[in-house]
């Protein structure tokens, strides 16, 4: 299949990675709104450079559109696509809000087109031996779910300008921009998210009108608790860290690695999970360095979205199972803003 890529910064060079590493996908097109951006990306990985969005999509051989522009523009670049019937990659988040989530969703719907939210560390071969151990219930009855992303970004990285640390363009902070992975594993772990309780502030950076800390106490519709903490102002910078326990067993995932892997009931397999996924992390995992990332997890993510549109089923991470996520967090917000505790209301 022809994938043509909107925006041409920094993730959509890892995209670009990806895609040249699949047989089944070549990169025919990028457009940005800058000519001499998508000229330089177009010249570096092969493809035809737009700066006119209808010309983009006119593009004779384009199947999937992935989106990488800023999260505020998410949907200003999905509403023409999907009109145009083509499928649809969208970067994390969705979009900034449940709202303009929907309204993506319903267009897509409405044109017969897929469409995929990009969540690669749901394909990390740790996060699906987790899932996997879940499914067999080896956790025992649930109670407790956290997840940690304490990083690290220098006063400069909001400084360039741009839309770094804008509510508008970014959707929010630590939490919607950073964070929304963790949250998201958490969620698939754990299973959806009832109430919420937080805090939230700018601690550490300056010129900013979005959180740089914050921290929720959740309550699991299975009737565990939880915590979720996420920062840009924890010097050095550590993996993002889930945990998940149970009165059966726990562990402990910091990035790809599986520090903690125990179980009442050991099997056979245990020993070689422990030691299989001692040191699986092979990047910084964005935890300092936001080009610091590995971009398997998207190649991976990639191949079920061409699976799922040649057989014609759901992708693993459609629409609607993207914007859990932006909805979690639009509930931590709330109750940051109003002091109570919020449920949330997934779509």
């Amino acid at each position: 299949m022809n994938f043509g890529i909107v925006g041409t910064g920094l993730i959509a060079e890892f995209h670009a990675k990806a895609l040249a590493e699949i047989p089944e996908a070549r990169l025919v097109a990028c457009i940005d709104v800058v000519p001499e951006r998508a000229a330089s990306f177009a010249a570096r990985f092969g493809c035809a450079a737009y700066s006119d969005m209808a010309s983009f999509l006119r593009h004779p051989k384009l199947d999937i559109v992935n989106v990488c522009t800023p999260s505020g523009l998410h949907l200003d670049a999905a509403l023409p696509a999907a009109a145009a019937g083509k499928h649809l990659i969208v970067e994390k988040p969705l979009e900034v809000s449940s709202e303009r989530c929907g309204r993506m969703i319903e267009a897509c719907d409405k044109a017969g087109v897929t469409l995929s939210g990009i969540f690669p560390s749901r394909f990390h071969d740790s996060s699906r031996t987790i899932k996997s151990a879940l499914g067999e219930g080896r956790f025992g009855r649930l109670t407790m779910g956290n997840a940690y992303v304490k990083w690290w970004r220098e006063q400069s990285y909001y400084d360039k300008g741009g839309w770094k640390g804008k509510k508008a363009l970014d959707g929010g902070g630590a939490l919607m921009n950073q964070s929304i992975h963790a949250i998201d594993l958490l969620r698939w772990f754990m299973g959806p998210i009832e109430e919420v309780n937080a805090f939230t502030g700018a601690a550490g950076h300056s010129g900013i009108d979005v959180e740089d800390n914050a921290i929720a106490a959740v309550r699991f519709a299975n009737g565990a608790l939880g915590a979720i903490q996420g920062s840009t102002s924890v010097w050095p910078g550590f993996l993002k860290r889930l945990e998940v326990s149970g009165m059966d067993g726990s562990i402990v995932m910091e990035e790809e690695n599986i520090p903690f892997w125990k179980f009442r009931a050991e099997t056979g397999k245990d020993d070689e999970i422990r030691a299989r996924f001692a040191g699986a992390t092979s990047t910084g995992g964005g935890a300092s360095d936001p080009a610091a990332i590995g971009y398997h997890g998207h190649k991976l993510q990639f191949l079920d979205v061409i699976g799922a549109i040649e057989k014609g089923r759901e992708p693993s991470i459609d629409g609607r199972e993207a914007a859990k996520a932006v909805s979690i967090i639009e509930a931590i917000y709330e109750s940051a803003e109003t002091g109570k505790s919020v449920n949330v209301v997934e779509q």
